[in-house]
């Protein structure tokens, strides 16, 4: 697909939807190889958009030049070792639209923190190094992390993915590096079933086609990539789902003498579908059932709440709910068969059915490897339960897309992981909901994050 094509489609799909009112801040990051130029691209983004005041653009010179990756590396261990570590927020508006930046770092080693930024973000900018890889071979091989990240971002549903090729200024023939480059990211894509939204060839040392357009360069004629992110639509929330809500804090109010409710109010935000007075709900493990009396949002007024927004919740009446909890939408009566008279009454369906036993895929970030038998803290939603590794079925190679035989996973590696866990959860696919979809796996000795588990 080409980058107008798909930057068309994406304009069509925003309106559709209604997600992109240019008013929402769109919440992207920028990841891919070791030095593909990702933390110079943000800097330049941030200067040609005239977003960085000039006494900050004096403190990131270095031997009387600007350098614009110093805009978003601010450790010391990173302006020492010239590597991105740990993943840097920056914010920056254009007349069309606000964004949130992650610099996520490159290395192996920290894919973890990768993980932790596209798991809330809106779209990626995968950098493609043109210096590193084979330019002038048609069927070129694309680098391990590039491959690593692009999956990762399609299996935590990042909405919108853009590849941009930088350092094209840097090879003898750009147009055909640019050309065998993009045929190479159209095939892995393809092959990995992601969706990309606009291929952008780009020169982030220079500016060319970041913010300003470099006109005819590599025969691109397209958007720039500030362009291409301008009309990238917002993750849609799960609102056309049942009502989940994942309860954070209780607050308690049990000196008003209001009893024709509940006294307290329990906060969080919103999993799935909408909150509104008059919702049946049921609460999650003790199967209570009651009613919502009240929503309020985040500055406690009166509303209804979708997904994706924070809310606080009150109930018709007194029941016990503790930070960890779900409310949930309250099962749905099933209907007796008309022409059966003494049978009885089919059990009413839960709306989101709780399990023992998952299916998941799983990116494992910690040292030690991930073997069957390990017991592991998982966390859903605020809630914490021990999770057993019944098997490893398989892992992905990301060189050649196939799942292998496996009996562990290693540091960094993706793979389907059969859980079983000490006590039910309402967990769900992660295609079909995010935040009932996903879990982390915590060490129960270190505790440390061990790995992204997304249910399937």
């Amino acid at each position: 697909m080409t980058a107008i094509n798909s930057i068309a489609a994406g304009a069509n799909n925003t309106g559709a939807t209604g997600q992109n009112d240019h008013i929402s801040a769109l919440k992207f990051i920028t990841c891919g190889s070791v030095d593909d130029g990702k933390s110079t691209l943000i800097g330049r983004l941030l200067v040609d958009s005239k977003a960085v005041l000039q006494d900050h653009l004096a403190g990131v010179q270095r031997q009387g030049e600007t350098d614009l990756a110093l805009l978003t590396d601010g450790l010391s261990a990173e302006r020492e070792q010239g590597i991105t570590i740990d993943v840097a927020y920056r914010y920056f508006a254009t007349e069309e639209r606000k964004f949130i930046i992650g610099d996520a770092p490159g290395h192996e080693q920290y894919t973890r923190n990768m993980v932790t930024a596209a798991s809330s973000a809106d779209a990626a900018v995968v950098l493609v190094d043109a210096t590193k890889l084979d330019w002038k071979n048609p069927g070129l091989a694309l680098l391990p992390q590039t491959r690593r990240h692009s999956l990762l971002a399609h299996l935590l549903r990042v909405h919108s993915l853009v590849f941009a090729v930088n350092k094209l200024d840097a090879v003898e023939d750009p147009a055909l590096a640019w050309k065998h480059i993009q045929g190479a990211l159209q095939a892995f894509a393809q092959a990995a079933g992601i969706t990309v939204r606009a291929m952008v060839p780009v020169s982030a040392l220079k500016g060319w086609n970041v913010v300003d357009a470099h006109a005819g360069w590599c025969g691109y004629d397209g958007p720039t990539l500030l362009q291409v992110l301008e009309e990238l639509p917002n993750t849609p929330a799960d609102t056309a789902l049942a009502p989940a809500f994942p309860v954070q804090w209780v607050e308690k109010f049990s000196s008003s003498s209001d009893t024709s409710q509940g006294r307290r109010v329990f906060w969080g935000r919103v999993a799935a579908g909408s909150f509104a007075p008059g919702t049946a709900v049921q609460i999650f493990p003790s199967g209570q059932l009651a009613t919502v009396a009240q929503v309020l949002d985040h500055a406690r007024h009166p509303k209804d709440v979708p997904a994706g927004t924070s809310a606080g919740i009150i109930l018709d009446r007194e029941v016990d709910v503790s930070r960890g909890d779900w409310i949930l939408a309250a099962p749905t009566p099933a209907a007796a068969p008309a022409d059966d008279d003494f049978g009885d009454t089919p059990a009413a369906a839960p709306a989101w059915p709780a399990s023992r036993e998952l299916r998941t895929t799983v990116a494992w970030m910690d040292d030690e490897p991930l073997v069957a038998g390990r017991v592991y803290w998982a966390l859903h939603g605020h809630r914490w339960v021990k999770a057993k590794v019944k098997a490893v079925v398989h892992k992905l190679n990301i060189n050649t897309l196939a799942e292998e035989a496996a009996t562990q996973l290693d540091p960094n590696a993706i793979g389907h992981v059969d859980l079983l866990l000490q006590e039910a959860i309402p967990a769900a696919p992660f295609t079909q909901a995010r935040v009932l979809g996903s879990l982390i796996l915590v060490d129960t000795a270190s505790h440390k994050t061990a790995g992204a588990v997304l249910v399937n």
